[in-house]
């Protein structure tokens, strides 16, 4: 199908390596191949029965439901919404009587401290600090925000507001000033629980300074909660700020779960808007907790003595689903890591792994290109053999960067997950099942069970070709899903549901569906750069830049050209120091030749420009729309407060090659 007819997104990357699951690792899987097929069939043919039955045996209810899906007011999807349970007694009370003394939290402070909770030193924890929030006057529905470092008090704060009803919305904190004020007043926050300040890159992030600066402006705030975490100075407001060791001295230890409704809101997070203006993700209690348990047994393969760490921060959605509350649903052991992957070398991670024994590690592509730069030597030097299973969230992964994960990391013997999900769907939807699902480099592979995820044309009909690129859409409703976007129902259907009249979710990504039906994320579909008529998705552009062997990252976007209607132009962090402009010059014509071989001329950048780093954010996220601003030469508008290396904006601007 050509692309005047459907305007398709193309894709002219192939990748054919296959990956069997490791025999070993399938004996001692929870999921059996009879066990797939099972569900698979389960949810084909009795959709809502098939949730129903996984939502009675995975959650406990203090309520049964006996609705299981109401689409009346679609798309406002509402699950098993006459049932009542609390989301904090699931993750913590129902595990007291068999793992009580099992480690919840393994936690080590980038200064190497280290701190281990048990899941009833957890539970005392979470119920003093539901104490203490109540006894200043918090209650149930009211929102919270928690700006806090990855510490064991952030998941605590998160668990502490679920077990009394509050509306918790975690602000990364990356975040400037002025983003924690947007987030506090879209939500009209009563308190804030934040901290001194916390450790990252070497440096004290000083937390509460922060949010001096913006609470003023926020009246709706009536206490702010501090964790003494830093030891660094701070002012104080008497009547407003409260030590977070003084709010809890003296507070039981036992504060009962209050029964909410499964529709009750859990959370809300705030994710950036096309607009500017950032939106509240409202995800609920019930259908989002049994998503967050059931993809933890599925693609994480969850096991009693497992460690399992998540790199992601609690400020993400990555954080709130399977660092908060999935696995300790699931009766896990996780470990938390305050500061950041370099320090004091890039050995940090695998350092870590070493020490607590971690089996499960599951990180960002950005981190994994970022630690891969510095070569195999730091990995090398730890003993990384408990690890049983690697997992990749945040964006596609780029195929060499999977097969150093793969080889050098996972020793070609640990399965990797690549994850694709979103903030907005709460868990993962499409994910390998290791042990199973032979895998990719690059590919998220297959559909969960239930998840009924399709690739399509603009008109809204499924692509007909295999490796025809389209919208990447749900087609079925989920119980983890948004509910909606906080204060703005309108924003919500139009953002995610008019494209195509309310008849799907639409992810805002682009994908392809090969021939094995297994889907390839292209990138988000406002990526997509239109180059003499052709649609490409940058993903496959920047997968193939990153394979040269001289590149150790890429990043790809599009500026408007006369000729071609847009040009493409890449940013380029090559694996060593290049001498000179003459250096740069060849490599930068060697990356042309290498594009044009691998994927085709119309691939071809028209523009390259070197740098020692990307803009990224402090969760590794690169700024594509500063990439852009870059490329156009436009006035530079972004808050860069939030990056992790805010020189680098100097360094992109130079001429390109």
């Amino acid at each position: 199908m050509t692309h005047e007819s459907r305007d398709a997104i193309e894709s002219l990357f192939q990748e054919n390596r296959l990956f069997a699951p490791p025999q070993d690792f399938g004996r001692g899987s929870r999921m059996t191949p009879e066990l797939y097929r099972a569900l698979l069939a389960e949810a084909e043919s009795d959709y809502e029965g098939f949730w129903a039955r996984l939502a009675r045996a995975e959650l406990e209810w203090l309520t049964p439901f006996t609705r299981t899906l109401d689409a009346s007011g679609a798309p406002h999807y509402r699950w098993f919404d006459d049932g009542t349970l609390n989301v904090s007694a699931n993750c913590l009370d129902r595990h007291i009587a068999e793992r009580g003394a099992k480690p919840a939290i393994i936690f080590e402070g980038e200064p190497g401290d280290v701190r281990v909770l048990t899941y009833r030193e957890l539970l005392a924890e979470v119920s003093r600090f539901a104490n203490a929030l109540r006894a200043h006057g918090v209650k149930m529905g009211d929102r919270v925000i928690i700006y806090m470092p990855m510490v064991p008090e952030a998941v605590i704060a998160m668990q502490a507001c679920a077990r009394i009803g509050a509306i918790h919305s975690v602000v990364f904190g990356g975040f400037s000033s002025d983003s924690l004020k947007d987030r506090i007043t879209d939500a009209q926050a009563v308190a804030v629980i934040t901290a001194d300040g916390g450790h990252r890159g070497g440096r004290v992030i000083g937390l509460k300074a922060i949010c001096d600066k913006v609470l003023g402006d926020c009246p709706s705030v009536r206490t702010v909660f501090v964790l003494r975490r830093a030891g660094n100075e701070i002012s104080w407001q008497e009547g407003r700020d409260v030590w977070w060791h003084d709010a809890v001295a003296g507070l039981s230890d036992s504060c009962p779960p209050v029964a909410v409704g499964a529709e009750h809101p859990l959370y809300l997070l705030y994710t950036s808007g096309s607009t500017g203006r950032p939106k509240g993700i409202q995800h609920s209690s019930a259908g989002y907790l049994l998503g967050t348990i059931l993809t933890m047994r599925w693609v994480f393969d969850i096991r009693e003595d497992d460690v399992y760490w998540c790199t992601a921060d609690i400020g993400w959605v990555t954080g709130h689903s399977y660092v908060a509350y999935g696995p300790l649903a699931c009766g896990a052991t996780i470990l938390m890591y305050e500061g950041a992957p370099m320090i004091p070398d890039p050995g940090r991670f695998w350092r870590l792994c070493e020490r607590h024994g971690v089996t499960i590690f599951y990180t960002a592509p950005t981190a994994i290109r970022a630690l891969k730069k510095h070569g195999d030597d730091y990995p090398r030097a730890y003993n990384l053999d408990k690890l049983r299973l690697l997992g990749s969230v945040g964006e596609p992964i780029n195929p060499e960067a999977w097969m150093w994960f793969y080889r050098v990391i996972g020793q070609e013997r640990c399965p990797i997950v690549d994850t694709w999900w979103q903030t907005e769907t709460g868990v993962h939807m499409i994910a390998p099942i290791p042990g199973l699902t032979a895998t990719k480099p690059g590919s998220c592979t297959r559909p969960l069970p239930g998840i009924a995820a399709d690739v399509v044309d603009a008109a809204g009909e499924p692509v007909k070709a295999p490796d025809e690129g389209g919208f990447l859409v749900i087609k079925r409703p989920w119980p983890a899903m948004l509910r909606t976007i906080w204060g703005d129902a309108e924003r919500y259907r139009e953002t995610y549901w008019a494209r195509f009249e309310n008849r799907y979710y639409v992810s805002g990504d682009s994908a392809r569906r090969d021939a094995d039906g297994y889907f390839w994320v292209m990138g988000r579909v406002d990526d997509v750069l239109k180059v003499s008529g052709h649609r490409l998705g940058t993903m496959e552009i920047e997968s193939v830049l990153g394979a040269h062997p001289q590149v150790a990252e890429a990043a790809v976007v599009g500026r408007p050209d006369d000729v071609t209607g847009e040009a493409i132009c890449a940013f380029i962090v090559p694996r060593a120091a290049l001498a000179d402009s003459a250096a740069r010059s060849v490599l930068g014509s060697d990356l042309r030749r290498w594009v044009a071989d691998k994927i085709g001329p119309i691939a071809r950048p028209a523009e390259i420009r070197f740098a020692s780093n990307l803009p990224k954010t402090r969760s590794g996220k690169i700024m594509r729309r500063l990439l852009r601003a870059i490329a156009r030469h436009e006035t530079i508008d972004e808050d860069v407060s939030t990056l992790e290396n805010p020189d680098i904006v100097r360094e992109l601007k130079a001429p390109p090659e």
